[in-house]
């Protein structure tokens, strides 16, 4: 599977180990930035991201940030988004199967585990069924 990953200065390290780990459990990664510690602007990285997985090109995303809020806030604009900041495991499987979460978001400051948040993450399938009305209804909240 393809994932576009990116985040901003802060989250260049862990950035770095998810695209490892990644790669040790077999997916292919699209590394989106930031490339160095210099000050980079979050949304920037973000629409990247975004534009990756509604074109096709990745299946999932992965941002990361200080604490993971200015990553989802800047996700969550773009239509047929839906990103998910999770700080534990128990949340990045309840993103997945209850939201179809196509975005993981992290915080270096805030994600327990990022690692196995990840893994938990990509671990867990949409459920549907009951859940499938709510997401409509969240894409109709995107027309306005």
């Amino acid at each position: 599977m393809k994932i576009a990953v990116g985040s901003d200065h802060r989250g260049l390290k862990l950035k770095e180990d998810i695209i490892q780990l990644l790669a040790e459990i077999g997916h292919e990664t699209r590394d989106m930035g930031a490339f160095d510690t210099n000050s980079v602007d979050y949304p920037d990285i973000a629409r990247t991201v975004c534009v990756e997985v509604l074109r096709g090109q990745a299946v999932f995303g992965v941002l990361i940030c200080g604490t993971g809020i200015g990553m989802s806030i800047a996700a969550n604009k773009v239509k047929g988004i839906r990103a998910a900041l999770c700080c534990n495991t128990f949340m990045a499987g309840r993103a997945r199967q209850h939201n179809n979460a196509n975005i993981l978001c992290l915080g270096v400051e805030t994600a327990s585990e990022p690692l196995e948040i990840t893994r938990a993450f990509l671990a867990v399938a949409y459920e549907g069924g009951r859940h499938q009305n709510r997401l409509d209804k969240i894409t109709e909240i995107e027309k306005y």
